[in-house]
């Protein structure tokens, strides 16, 4: 394609940095999302995500006329879908926010056009993607299937992002990409889109073994995070310091042990190993166990907790929670057992205050409706107040903690930022 137009659809923690870094190699870039304010407010130039270099990106992108951003679809020549999908109750991908773009792109579509998804999928989801589109539209074709009516093509291809949050518009352009198409020529075409502006090698493969390698990656580090979490429970029962066991335990030249948690969150880790387990639940045990060592860390957060408050008097005990996103320095509060731990904390303890601390969040998310302990509080004064601390999240401001302020407090520290 010769100076394509692209329209980017879904501006969140993946969409907004990627459309800029995007719009600003060149592109004309077109940003699509439904959350109405949010596009009021990229337009003018203010970041609705808290990442290190997006502000001065957006405005410059917008200032060379190559991004705008509208709740409307528009045609392009490309189009890149990155919205959630989230799973149902038996873990299959719930497939709702991907059939909506899907039938909001498709009376748009003239031929000729690709359709990439970068949304973290189980198998197969680009090719469902397809077939709902072509569902709207019988008079177009997907590339690679006969076609004697000479309809019309379309090509698809599936190319996940791999980059950390805080670190998105520098690893948008180093990290190697993954580009799978449904056909080679899907593969070609969605390779020139993430060479303009992806310096990292551009990785060929098809659709299907795009969509999985993404799982793959995360199902790895959920593992191995799984290993250090069931250690520091070990610990914990054995009266062992699972932070210096590691640490000498990383000494040997091939062990690498991560570092334990409250839990795993983000929408991917928390969520990408339960895709694999749907597909072939016969053959996923270790990943099912994995994830059930993770998911369940939270709750024995809470009764470490429950043991502290034992003997104490109603209405006396205030309980500082120290982080409430995913990880440390974002604001991404998605699928965060920090965020679930406080919540349940205030559920079960509603006569204790629990005084919530996030430095990047303005307020507390909607569903703390009607749990009135719990305030969201500055650190300091958090630390100041409370009488069990609860280290939830390693953000930069907690480890300027001195050990004057944690004197004579209960310190449950998930971290291992004070130990």
């Amino acid at each position: 394609m010769t100076d394509p137009s692209v329209a980017f659809v879904g501006l969140g923690y993946i969409g907004l940095p990627t459309a800029v870094v995007l719009a600003n190699s060149g592109i004309n870039v077109t940003g699509v999302d439904v959350n109405a304010d949010n596009i009021q407010r990229i337009n003018q130039g203010i970041i609705t995500i808290v990442e290190p270099g997006l502000e001065e990106g957006l405005k410059t992108a917008l200032e060379s006329g190559k991004f705008r951003a509208t709740t409307n679809m528009v045609h392009a020549d490309a189009y890149i879908v990155a919205v959630p999908t989230p799973f149902t109750d038996d873990y299959n991908v719930d497939m709702k926010f991907i059939y909506s773009v899907a039938e909001s792109i498709a009376p748009k579509l003239e031929g000729d056009e690709l359709v990439i998804l970068e949304s973290t999928s189980p198998p197969n989801t680009t090719r469902r993607m397809a077939e709902r589109i072509l569902e709207l539209r019988p008079d177009l074709i997907a590339d690679g299937k006969p076609n004697p009516e000479n309809k019309p093509v379309l090509y698809f291809a599936h190319c996940p992002e791999r980059i950390l949050p805080g670190k998105a518009m520098e690893e948008l352009i180093t990290n190697d990409r993954i580009i799978g198409g449904e056909t080679e020529e899907a593969t070609r075409r969605a390779k020139e889109i993430y060479a303009s502006f992806c310096t990292g090698e551009l990785l060929s493969t098809d659709a299907v073994t795009a969509e999985m390698a993404k799982l793959t990656e995360n199902s790895f580090r959920d593992v191995n995070i799984a290993f250090a979490n069931e250690l520091s429970l070990i610990c914990d029962k054995v009266g062992i310091n699972v932070w210096e066991l590691i640490e000498l335990a990383n000494h040997h030249p091939r062990v690498n042990i991560l570092q334990p948690g409250p839990g795993v969150g983000g929408h991917c880790i928390a969520v990408d190993p339960w895709f694999i387990v749907a597909a072939d639940p016969e053959n996923s045990r270790l990943i099912r166990t994995a994830r059930e060592v993770n998911d369940n860390k939270p709750e024995w957060v809470i009764q470490k907790v429950a043991e502290a408050l034992t003997g104490s008097q109603p209405n006396t005990v205030k309980i500082a929670t120290l982080g409430l996103a995913f990880k440390a320095d974002i604001d991404d509060l998605r699928e965060s057992p920090a965020l679930n731990i406080t919540k349940e904390l205030a559920a079960r303890f509603p006569e204790q205050t629990i005084l919530a601390v996030e430095p990047n969040v303005e307020k507390l998310p909607n569903d703390f409706d009607g749990k009135a302990n719990a305030v969201l509080t500055p650190y300091e004064q958090a630390i100041a107040d409370a009488d069990i601390v609860v280290v939830l999240v390693d953000h930069r401001e907690f480890k300027e903690v001195s050990a004057t302020q944690l004197k004579g407090k209960t310190i449950i520290d998930t971290k291992g930022l004070w130990l």
